[in-house]
């Protein structure tokens, strides 16, 4: 029997998966590997606030706003503070960028530097936070492009495609950690009782085609008229073609992309005449998503270019992004470009 069509126990673990694919490379270091490990780290810790949510002081906002002029959740704090502490004195780290700080965030001066970069959303989804809705943390992962030195912001905007790993954390029903290495796409689901994250999606694939599409059509007077047009496209009767698409909204970026990634659809938040350029950002939401999607065997686009083939200009650069099935993705890209 070929080894790799043995079904994986219920024991393998997110650290057994890592080192496995760890030994596929004769010249690593298992500095990549750490920095995986130490980020699930934060992710443990912040489920545990997060399944507390209501009985303890973590709900409601701090009374400030982040960057964006957003009102800032008590929780996005914490998960801001947890994610960088839990990473900032390992040494696989040159910089971070999170999206709730207007500057990059620095190694402190007493630990060592490495050659990876973070940029990390702590908490997508935050309007949830108060009526229990899901909620996520994003994350990608690139190769600094300094030589040395402490990390600057040349390390920090680089394109999706330079992304050596991109993943979230989604906290719903369970709690699943999905990522890739560029390797195709895997689910780890938190199992409590154990304190691990167990694989239960491997190499998960997105349908070509679906039969859902998410979006906020609050803002449908605001948008263009291709794009208006192909959610009416979407909404019309066509049995024979799939149609009416079903609509699935639940506000958080993470829920609504990872249910699409599992049963096949599309995620649209676009332009309007109001924020030309979107409301998601591109370092800390198009980008990691974009390549989780990808990886899965679907497609990015912000209507006009592959989302993982812009060079950012800002760390806090607001795009277009849609997002799922290739086939609903290229065809929304055509009704767009229409206009």
């Amino acid at each position: 029997m070929n080894p790799e069509t043995i079904e994986k126990p219920k024991t393998y673990t997110l650290g057994r998966f890592i080192m496995e694919q760890e030994r596929n490379y004769p010249a690593a270091t298992g500095e990549f590997s750490s920095l995986l490990l130490d980020f699930t780290l934060a992710a443990k810790i912040i489920t545990r606030e997060v399944s507390k949510a209501g009985l303890v002081n973590i709900l409601g906002v701090t009374g400030s706003e982040n960057v964006h002029g957003e009102k800032v959740q008590k929780l996005d704090v914490f998960a801001h503070e947890t994610i960088y502490k839990a990473l900032d004195h390992t040494g696989q780290l040159c910089v971070m960028t999170s999206e709730e700080e207007e500057m990059i965030l620095h190694i402190p001066s007493r630990y060592p530097c490495g050659k990876y970069v973070l940029n990390y959303d702590p908490l997508d989804g935050s309007s949830n936070i108060d009526s229990n809705g899901s909620i996520g943390s994003i994350f990608s992962i690139h190769r600094r492009v300094t030589p040395e030195g402490r990390g600057s912001e040349p390390d920090v905007l680089q394109p999706g495609n330079r992304q050596v790993a991109a993943g979230y954390i989604l906290w719903g029903s369970s709690v699943m950690l999905v990522f890739s290495t560029g390797q195709g796409v895997h689910g780890f689901t938190y199992d409590s009782s154990v304190g691990e994250f167990l694989l239960s999606h491997e190499n998960i694939r997105t349908p070509e085609r679906g039969a859902i599409y998410s979006t906020n059509e609050g803002n449908y007077n605001r948008w263009t008229p291709g794009l208006r047009r192909y959610i009416d496209h979407l909404k019309s009767e066509d049995p024979a073609n799939g149609r009416p698409y079903t609509a699935r909204y639940i506000g958080s970026l993470c829920a609504d992309v990872h249910r699409n990634l599992l049963y096949g659809g599309i995620y649209l938040y676009p332009g309007d005449t109001r924020n030309p350029n979107g409301k998601l950002r591109l370092l800390y939401e198009a980008n990691p998503l974009s390549m989780i999607v990808e990886q899965a065997g679907g497609a990015a686009s912000d209507g006009h270019t592959r989302i993982l083939d812009l060079q950012p200009t800002s760390l806090h650069q607001r795009v277009p992004l849609i997002v799922g099935s290739r086939l609903d993705v290229e065809e929304a890209v055509r009704f767009i470009q229409e206009n």
